[in-house]
């Protein structure tokens, strides 16, 4: 049964792939002034938004297939309008120094569990709530948060899960506390990708789309944007889970843990991981780039044996290639102009507040039922074709990206949600409620302070 579902989805992927190179054939957009790129680049950005809504095939093909598209249909086209034209254009997003980055944070982020330090982290903020419920949500958010800005969160909230199952099935069947326990984990999972640029894609995304209008945004000043917002988000979603499902006893016993000192390789793993940090954080004063540093935890960890080939072959490539695929979207938006063209149908003369709200907004709408990667790469690249001036274009992208991670509504929204139901404790209204608080109050408080704070940082 599950190889005919996937035939059919595949079937389906394949029809609407057909259609709508028919459909381009007929020039649909130039009743709006678009010129003949500008129609393919209209229709490779539809084909990829259908795709990526549906998820009719994986996420990472229809990266290859925005490639295969614009090599084959949209170059010949940029090529006949620009004499230097260079398809390059459209591989250089495949592996850039975003991707660099991001996968020195996949390979650390296999260091962290192959030798079982994020266990280590988790178990001693555990220890340190001392039973006290109040304690215990904090501590599983600060886990929870800290952990996803340097690894997956959904290897994140996996593992947090499997430590907290045993605390929850001692608690009554109807102590809502269990509930809160459930939701802190994908929540600040969710958040905590926000507060560097290797914890979640849509940061990625942004990073490279900055660089290309000229804003060189560092490893420190990225978190400088991104931490305090994340921080406030995490003190408001403690204190709105224990509002909504408070504890109905004053002491939780704990599980008792023991752990050995920490071995070799475990400081080993450690101080890789110190090094990287200090340099994605201090390199750039000394002429080091954060994909100059990356290299350093991808070679010291296979080289001295860290981590084997089968580890290499584990880590997160559809990841990367979803991301790589985005861009290479974008590259297309930009490059023939279809970005400019998207941005003359929004209402003309808003003042940038209400720019910002319209933006946002939609944003926000559009992460709750599509991946938050699929939505920064299609927002962003129209988001900086916006004329305005460049800081006030920045301080969009940077809102934009960050509003992808409060999209966390549905048990579909995000991989830690779909991993967190999955464990039955939750209802899908008791995800939705939770969702919807921290969504909405995050979105205000992104809307109130992001401008003027962003403003003030970049």
């Amino acid at each position: 049964m599950a190889t005919q579902t996937i035939n059919r989805k595949s079937l389906k992927a394949l029809i609407w792939l057909v259609f709508m190179l028919v459909f381009s054939a007929f020039q649909p957009f130039s009743v709006f002034g678009l010129n003949a790129a500008q129609n393919a680049a209209a229709i490779i950005v539809l084909t990829a938004a259908v795709l990526w809504v549906s998820e009719w095939v994986p996420l990472f093909v229809v990266s290859f297939l925005i490639l295969a598209m614009e090599l084959i249909w949209l170059s010949p086209l940029l090529a006949a309008q620009k004499a230097s034209f260079d398809t390059q254009i459209f591989f250089a997003p495949f592996f850039s120094q975003i991707i660099l980055l991001f996968l020195a944070g996949f390979v650390l982020s296999q260091l962290l569990q192959k030798y079982n330090l994020d266990i280590h982290f988790a178990h001693f903020l555990l220890r340190r709530s001392q039973g006290n419920p109040q304690r215990i949500i904090l501590a599983l958010i600060v886990a929870g948060a800290f952990l996803s800005m340097w690894m997956s969160n959904t290897a994140t909230t996996a593992m947090m899960l499997a430590i907290c199952m045993p605390l929850i099935r001692q608690l009554p069947a109807q102590d809502n506390y269990r509930t809160a326990i459930i939701l802190a984990i994908p929540f600040a999972c969710n958040l905590g990708g926000m507060g560097t640029p290797i914890g979640t894609a849509p940061n990625a995304i942004a990073l490279s789309y900055l660089h290309g209008i000229g804003i060189q945004l560092s490893f420190a000043h990225w978190m400088l944007l991104a931490v305090p917002f994340m921080s406030l988000l995490l003190v408001i979603l403690w204190r709105l889970l224990l509002w909504m499902y408070p504890s109905q006893t004053q002491c939780i016993e704990l599980t008792k843990t023991h752990f050995d000192q920490f071995d070799g390789q475990q400081k080993f793993v450690i101080g890789i991981f110190a090094v990287t940090i200090f340099g994605w954080l201090f390199g750039g004063q000394i002429g080091l780039s954060t994909g100059m540093v990356s290299l350093l935890p991808i070679i010291a960890s296979f080289w001295f044996g860290l981590l084997t080939a089968d580890d290499f072959r584990s880590l997160s490539w559809d990841v990367l290639f979803m991301v790589a695929g985005g861009l290479a979207l974008g590259v297309a938006v930009v490059e023939t102009g279809l970005g400019e063209e998207l941005v003359a149908f929004l209402p003309t003369g808003l003042a940038f507040p209400v720019l910002i709200v319209l933006v946002v907004v939609i944003n926000s709408i559009a992460s709750v039922v599509m991946s938050n990667t699929a939505t920064a790469g299609l927002m962003i690249p129209v988001v900086i074709s916006l004329p305005l001036p460049i800081m006030q274009v920045a301080v969009l992208v940077v809102m934009v990206t960050l509003s992808c991670s409060l999209g966390m509504v549905l048990p579909v929204s995000t991989p830690p949600n779909a991993i967190a139901f999955s464990s039955g404790v939750l209802t899908s209204k008791q995800l939705v409620r939770g969702g919807l608080g921290i969504a909405l109050i995050g979105t205000l408080l992104l809307l109130i302070l992001g401008p003027t704070y962003l403003q003030w940082v970049l």
